[in-house]
């Protein structure tokens, strides 16, 4: 039979979706950080080809 008071309820599942977004948000912000290019990269574009024939 559900509990007739659902207050502890709400406060369970606000604090586990916070803890939750909390979490993702961090791994996203890890993520974003260490996929950003460096100038060592920017530099080293590859060159043009060259074709003979053209």
């Amino acid at each position: 039979m559900p509990q007739l008071n659902p207050n502890p309820w709400f406060s369970i599942f606000f604090m586990s979706w916070l803890i939750y977004l909390i979490i993702v948000l961090l791994k996203i912000n890890n993520l974003k950080m260490f996929n950003e290019p460096t100038q060592n990269t920017i530099k080293n574009k590859p060159q043009s080809w060259y074709w003979p024939w053209t």
